[in-house]
């Protein structure tokens, strides 16, 4: 739905259509960023060690910072810049927000897997 909402303002030209756009696509946003920070408490605190909440809690804050550089990066050509210029930034900032939300992210999910696997072989995971 934000790609949706998004994707018409991205191919305007006009400021006003591309910011409306913007506007309409940060309604969904804001509630998916409301929800990894809220909604995912409980999650969290479900794990079965600290260290596999603190990994998981990370995981949460890394998606959520990686998914806030999408709307600066799309309201680039908003500021006045235009474009190959507009379009270098725009790139540097897709990748630096992919490579946050895809690799680090990655390298979490590894990580909280290989302590819950930990915990497991130990003996510590209760049954439910």
């Amino acid at each position: 739905l934000m790609v949706a909402l998004g994707y018409p303002g991205e191919i305007q030209e006009d400021l006003a259509v591309r910011w409306f756009w913007w506007k309409l696509a940060m309604v969904p946003f804001c509630y998916v960023v409301l929800m990894l920070m809220v909604g995912l408490n409980e999650a969290t605190s479900k794990q079965p060690s600290p260290a596999a909440a603190s990994l998981v809690s990370a995981a949460r804050y890394v998606t959520v910072v990686s998914w806030c550089t999408y709307p600066f990066v799309y309201i680039i050509k908003n500021v006045g810049l235009s474009g190959p210029t507009a379009t270098m930034y725009e790139q540097i900032g897709y990748s630096l927000a992919d490579v946050m939300a895809k690799a680090v992210f990655g390298v979490l999910i590894w990580a909280i897997a290989s302590e819950k696997s930990a915990v497991e072989e130990s003996g510590k995971l209760l049954p439910h």
